[in-house]
Formats: structure tokens, C-alpha cells, sequence
């Protein structure tokens, strides 16, 4: 471990890590005995192949779903603890969501959908705005505040995603595949964006991707195949 990773503190703290679905009679175990740690600051890619537990990793760590068993801490506080309420305040506190399809309401403008979040905050409906319009500036979408969903490209309705996650300053980036819709140039303007986020920000990233391209852009990747973890791409 480098000097620089030992001045930073530990956002994210899984140890051993379970998730277990129940299909009938029988038991499906998604993750097993998971130990994972990520530090303030990283830009952390997840790979592997499909159904090895990638999204049900993100949800975890997002607060969307809860561990059948082992700790798991975000920004020390442990999510199993938390009831259903608290829970709610502390994702629209700590946690923004970046999806694969946007999710972005099409009967909202771009601003609109940006301040969505904020809505659970106790600031002034001016505040909210200014907020919104700021992070709309970061992700170079100033000039369209007003234009519905409908009217952006898939690579402009991708920066009003991150646009909406990053507008109440969370603690950490959950990206769910933010490149996947996107042919190669509009992606590449993603993770290049991302990155200056990580760079400039300091902000958090945890990742989840199928490309090894868009692997390339975080600091650091690890592979999940059959819910364990592993340092190099599985077989």
C-alpha cells in the first residue's frame, strides 16, 4: 500500500459479505464472504461476467438492498443497522446513482430532473435551482437547462444523470454500466468526465462495467465471478 493510499481514509469496508436469494426451495447465493475495501478518492472499476453479483454489489453498497450476512460500512456507518427511514436519508445523503438508461423523467426539463434529489433537502426552492443550474455547468449542459429529455442526445441525457447524482455532493459515485447505451465517442465523453469528477472533485467512484475500454479509465479494477472476488479477470 502507497503512502498516498495510507492518508486516505476507508469509505467503503465489506467484510465477509454474503447475499443469498430465496427462489422457491432453493437457496441462490449471489455473493459469498466478500472483503473489500475502497478509500476516499478512488475511481474503482467492477467487472465480470454476467450474473457473478456485480449489480447486487452496487445495490448493497447503494443501500438498495441489504447483506444476508457479514459487515458492510459507508462512510462508517454500518447499513444493516439502519431502519427503512433512516436508511432513505442516509443514501440521499451519501449515495448518487448513475444508471445505465438514464432514468431521467421525460416530462421533466433538465433542470427539473437535476433537482429531484434536492427535494429531500431542507433548501429553498432558490437554492434548489441554484444547485441544479451549478451542476448542469460541471457537466457541460449550461446551455440546456430547459430542454426535456427528448430533445439531448443519449450522451447529454447521460450528463444530466451525473449531473442529478452529484448535485447534493455525495459522498460516493454507484455507476451502474453509465456507458452501455452510449456508442464509443459519447462514452469515452462519459468516462472522461467521470474522471475529471475522481480528479479535480475528489470524488468517490465505484463503477460497474462489461468493457474493458471503459476499466482502462478508474485507478484500480477487480473482478467478481460466481460472488467472490479476485485481482485478475476470472477464466
Amino acid at each position: 500500500m502507497s503512502a498516498a493510499e495510507n492518508g486516505r481514509e476507508v469509505l467503503v469496508r465489506v467484510k465477509g459479505v454474503g447475499k443469498v436469494y430465496r427462489r422457491g426451495s432453493e437457496d441462490i447465493h449471489v455473493l459469498r464472504d466478500l472483503d473489500l475495501e475502497v478509500r476516499a478518492g478512488d475511481f474503482l472499476a467492477l467487472m465480470g461476467p454476467s450474473g457473478s453479483g456485480k449489480s447486487t454489489l452496487l445495490n448493497l453498497l447503494g443501500g438498495l438492498d441489504r447483506p444476508t450476512e457479514g459487515i458492510l460500512t459507508v462512510g462508517g456507518d454500518s447499513i444493516a443497522d439502519l431502519t427503512p427511514r433512516e436508511l432513505a436519508a442516509w443514501r440521499a445523503r451519501h449515495i448518487g446513482f448513475v444508471f445505465q438508461l438514464y432514468n431521467l423523467l421525460p416530462t421533466l426539463t433538465a433542470i427539473a430532473n437535476v433537482e429531484l434529489p434536492l427535494l429531500l433537502t431542507p433548501l429553498s426552492k432558490s437554492e434548489r435551482r441554484s444547485h441544479s443550474e451549478a451542476a448542469l455547468k460541471m457537466v457541460g449542459l449550461g446551455h440546456r437547462l430547459k430542454h426535456y429529455p427528448r430533445q439531448l442526445s443519449g450522451g447529454e441525457q447521460q450528463r444530466v444523470g451525473i449531473a442529478r447524482a452529484i448535485v447534493a455532493d455525495p459522498t460516493i459515485l454507484l455507476c451502474d454500466e453509465p456507458t452501455g447505451d452510449l456508442d464509443r465517442k459519447s462514452g469515452d465523453e462519459i468516462l472522461s468526465l467521470l474522471q475529471e469528477l475522481n480528479r479535480a472533485q475528489g470524488k468517490t467512484i465505484i463503477m460497474v462495467t462489461h468493457d474493458p475500454h471503459a476499466s482502462h479509465r478508474a485507478g484500480r479494477t477487480i473482478y467478481l465471478n460466481k460472488g467472490q472476488i479476485s485481482d485478475t479477470m476470472p477464466e
